[in-house]
């Protein structure tokens, strides 16, 4: 529960939390915390941008900031709206190129705040980017290789399965597709309108996509919740909805701005992007890109970015006049807590059990291989690659599992486990699935 005395911890205090978590727990690589009040603004950071690297951290270190970019995206459509260059309620499809077909559904358009608030009825991803028989050229880069015609095409061929407007479901593509609209109605491409439009008045020099050579050594490396390296992730088709890259000064500049300690043009379009307030499928209010949740003392307004290596959270309080942003180069959601924490007091979670993961060879992950069906409609395919094992569930993406045993595996992504059945040709016959205390079985198809 929220303190209404809670104070934010010294930075002392917040660097003791940080050591807890990257070297005694080594969930993470490195963390830079940044906070922003009316004492001013501060960053603690520990860690480094890469294992082995001795290069510290700090305020100027980039990262990937994932889905904080839709905040971005649906500020500049405020602002937008604020200069009367378009509404709202306006069709999404007014502002892309001719020819370009948007689905319908029941004679109604699906229009600007349709995307901004997650109640378009797209789904989160276009089912050819990784659908359940089919991969990108590149896991580690997913997005890179999804064309611009690749979404016009498959928008023309999507039927919407409920009406618009009728709920909320979160949609990258959805988001992606408002920033492509933006950015089509101001004669610009993504990165140009958000420079010209945030980044620029505010002074945020290191919030861009393409990264200049000084940029470029400052860019943290990216690593999976194993704390291995990956690779950057690019998402030119999908840019309004994941694809800045920014750093701790940057970003508490911009909550700053949205705090009111620092004079802007965007102040009319910040204060407009909290206005519309939609039910959400989860604990939180959904508005134009930020979501709201309301606490005793006051509202935490935040966004939270994740890509392959990188997770990242914008959070702040107008009632406390306080703010928070955490930046990580690891992929591990035990830290999603941190900011939280610093900013309203909740309670931190404690250590999740240690699970020792064992080495086993190509040949002993082999007979898990398989795809395994739950129901008509929901299957869990298991892939290998070389030594290691992977697993995806309909509609999510495919995350690496760990053997603890030569039939049993962990996710480090979530608290699930999979315990496989060897039938009497020596190969994984089923599956039992098991998280949060449910147990499913699953049967080799």
């Amino acid at each position: 529960m929220t303190n209404e005395t809670w104070r934010i911890p010294s930075d002392a205090a917040i660097r003791d939390l940080l050591v807890e978590r990257v070297d005694a727990e080594q969930n993470g690589v490195g963390i830079v915390v940044g906070v922003v009040d009316a004492e001013g603004r501060r960053i603690v950071a520990h860690g480094a941008l890469a294992e082995g690297d001795l290069r510290p951290l700090g305020g100027d270190t980039v990262f990937e900031i994932g889905s904080i970019t839709k905040v971005f995206t649906c500020l500049m459509l405020a602002d937008m709206a604020e200069r009367g260059e378009v509404a709202l309620d306006d069709p999404a499809a007014k502002y892309l190129p001719a020819g370009v077909r948007v689905p319908e559904r029941g004679g109604r358009q699906i229009t600007l705040i349709d995307l901004a608030t997650h109640r378009s009825g797209l789904p989160r991803w276009p089912d050819d980017i990784a659908p359940d028989e089919l991969s990108p050229k590149d896991w580690s880069n997913p997005y890179a290789d999804y064309a611009v015609d690749q979404l016009h095409a498959f928008l023309a061929r999507f039927h919407l399965p409920r009406d618009i407007g009728a709920g909320h479901a979160y949609s990258n593509l959805g988001m992606g597709l408002l920033g492509r609209a933006l950015s089509f109605r101001a004669g610009v491409d993504f990165e140009t309108l958000v420079r010209q439009r945030i980044a620029g008045p505010l002074g945020m020099a290191d919030t861009a996509m393409a990264l200049t050579p000084d940029q470029q050594a400052r860019f943290a490396i990216g690593h999976d919740h194993a704390r291995r390296s990956v690779a950057a992730w690019e998402m030119p088709t999908f840019a309004g909805a994941g694809a800045l890259r920014s750093t701790t000064n940057d970003m508490l500049t911009f909550l700053a701005a949205e705090l009111g300690f620092v004079e802007t043009p965007l102040r009319a379009a910040m204060a407009a992007q909290i206005e519309p307030r939609r039910p959400s499928d989860g604990a939180y209010i959904q508005t134009l890109g930020w979501r709201i949740e309301p606490e005793p003392a006051g509202e935490i307004v935040w966004h939270g970015g994740a890509t392959g290596g990188f997770r990242c959270f914008a959070l702040f309080d107008l009632s406390r006049r306080a703010g928070v942003v955490m930046l990580t180069n690891s992929a591990s959601e035990r830290n999603d807590d941190i900011p939280f924490h610093l900013l309203s007091g909740r309670p931190l979670k404690p250590a999740p059990a240690k699970r020792v993961a064992i080495a086993l060879d190509a040949e002993a992950l082999e007979p898990l291989v398989g795809r395994y069906r739950f129901s008509p409609t929901r299957f869990i395919t298991v892939t290998r690659e070389g030594d290691r094992l992977f697993a995806q569930l309909t509609g999510q993406w495919r995350f690496e599992v760990f053997p603890e045993s030569p039939t049993e595996v962990f996710w480090l992504v979530a608290p699930a486990r999979m315990r496989f059945e060897i039938g009497p040709d020596g190969r994984a016959a089923g599956l039992m699935f098991s998280q949060d205390g449910r147990d499913l079985a699953a049967t080799r198809v």
